[in-house]
């Protein structure tokens, strides 16, 4: 049996993290997180820069409410898909900053509008 474990011990293993297999999986994973993040910038956005036009407004502040909402949403989204480990060891770590910024912002601007 010892040459059995030498061989197999010798020959390449197949491997499903091997670095030429992360290109094809870092855009099939990629392309959704940069989805939900640019819609929850755009939500963002829309919560930052579109605010009640007066006291009065009150559907102002409404829609200001819902994009506050939507955004925390994606990005609790965007932090759940970045959390599952295998997406973690692909795309690495960095891919966390943009919920946690975005929703961030969006917290804040909530909390502020009243």
């Amino acid at each position: 049996m010892g040459w059995y474990r030498d061989a197999r011990l010798r020959l390449p293993r197949e491997n499903v993290d091997l670095p030429e297999d992360r290109g094809c999986l870092r855009w099939v994973l990629g392309v959704p997180l940069a989805v939900i993040h640019l819609l929850n910038a755009g939500a963002v956005a829309a919560a930052v820069f579109a605010g009640p036009r007066a006291d009065w407004d009150h559907q102002g502040y409404e829609n200001v409410g819902a994009m506050c909402f939507v955004s925390v949403s994606l990005s609790v989204l965007g932090l759940l898909i970045t959390l599952i480990p295998s997406v973690r060891r692909t795309m690495g770590p960095w891919w966390l900053a943009p919920p946690l910024v975005l929703g961030l912002i969006a917290v804040i601007r909530g909390e502020t509008l009243g």
